[in-house]
């Protein structure tokens, strides 16, 4: 493999390029960078440079798009633009954030689309520690495991946003990707130490799921995802030989919320109508939650509320939309009891008390640092939790 500088990947030929759409129906974006860029049309034309230290902005012209600079220069209108560094080890500065590779501007029915475009090593680089934050030499194991299991996801969900102009979005929609910011020398080393490699089954890249802290045993894949039942996303204990749940040390491993009767009333006149199609009228009296079905990993799977004279019943993924925390953010997981006061009068106070956060299929990020602190390899953490797959080489 060839290198810019040290532990920063370039793209060779059997690598895979990917584009990342930073902004969607943005009204304007500023792009500059540390060094000079190239501002061209899609086929090369040469439009300006944007000189070192110079931040510019790109506007809305018509249906096309145009690029402004600090002086009150303008181009004429463009149906897209690339931004590209001169120097190849240089990066483009997107709306005060750096990112390697190539940024492309185009016009979308109500604004800018700005992707990314660069190779999925380097796009690794940006979302691997963003996922895991910093961590050290002695949870290595579980970075790596991560940059596998990303790249798989990447690799298996190209083109899942094509119509839009992209391959996937930078947000927790897909996977977190924060640029050259989120870069981190644990994240380069373990991209690096596993490069091109993926998590299969029968041959094809898995369904790579994962999440934050399953609370000592990980969900079926259709306990979550209606339908999507998959043979190596099963539910599978994650504890250490001790009894200890690996992913105990995540700081989300127990939790604890609360909603007075006032509370819990705006919350689900809020949210139950996107869920279940009542209305916000049919919302005056809360007299009941309760959970009325669980899943085979003891998740909350239906939750009846009492309205009065009626009963709703939200059912899966729905239940954290609708019980949403003061702070408006989803319940962290569906892993919880209830606890209720005035239960067939009218519902006073209600309390979760619940374990681990996000959706609990496949890899269990918590876990996985866990595991590594405790001695095991990436092939070992991956084999965990996607049991039945095989790791290899796509690159």
């Amino acid at each position: 493999m060839t290198t810019g500088r040290p532990g920063l990947p370039v793209p060779t030929a059997r690598e895979v390029e990917l584009r990342v759409g930073l902004a969607v129906g943005a009204g304007s974006a500023s792009v500059g960078g540390g060094g000079s860029l190239s501002v061209t049309e899609p086929d090369g034309s040469r439009i300006a440079t944007i000189p070192a230290g110079e931040t510019w902005q790109i506007l809305v012209a018509g249906a096309r798009v145009a690029l402004a600079s600090p002086a009150g220069w303008r181009s004429p209108a463009f149906e897209a633009l690339a931004i590209t560094p001169l120097d190849q080890r240089g990066a483009v500065r997107v709306n005060g954030r750096s990112y390697r590779g190539v940024a492309e501007v185009l016009r979308d029915r109500t604004g800018l689309t700005v992707v990314n475009r660069l190779g999925m090593e380097s796009y690794l680089l940006g979302v691997v520690s963003a996922e895991m934050g910093r961590r050290t030499s002695s949870e290595l194991a579980a970075v790596q495991a991560q940059a596998i299991v990303s790249r798989t996801y990447a690799l298996r969900n190209l083109r899942r946003w094509q119509a839009e102009g992209f391959d996937l979005r930078a947000t927790v929609t897909d996977q977190v990707y924060g640029g050259v910011a989120a870069e981190t020398p644990e994240s380069r080393e373990a991209v690096a130490s596993t490069r091109g490699r993926v998590v299969t089954y029968k041959g094809a890249p898995i369904e790579a799921l994962y999440y934050s802290t399953c609370g000592g045993r990980t969900a079926e894949a259709f306990e979550v995802f209606r339908g999507a039942a998959r043979p190596y996303l099963r539910s599978v204990p994650d504890q250490a030989p001790s009894g200890t749940p690996y992913c105990s040390i995540s700081p989300r491993f127990r939790w604890h919320e609360e909603w007075t009767g006032e509370l819990l009333r705006a919350t689900l006149q809020r949210n139950l109508p996107q869920e279940v199609g009542i209305t916000a009228e049919q919302v005056r009296e809360v007299t009941d939650v309760r959970v009325t079905r669980n899943t085979p990993s003891g998740r909350a799977d239906q939750v009846t509320i009492g309205l009065g004279g009626s009963e709703i019943r939200v059912e899966g993924t729905a239940i954290r939309r609708v019980l949403r925390p003061a702070g408006g953010q989803l319940l962290r997981s569906n892993a919880f009891t209830l606890g209720v006061t005035g239960a067939g009068l009218g519902v006073t106070r209600l309390t979760a008390d619940g374990i681990g956060a996000g959706h609990g299929v496949g890899l269990c990020q918590w876990g996985a640092v866990g595991r590594a602190r405790a001695g095991q390899n990436y092939q070992q953490i991956l084999a965990s939790y996607y049991p039945g797959t095989t790791l290899e080489r796509r690159y």
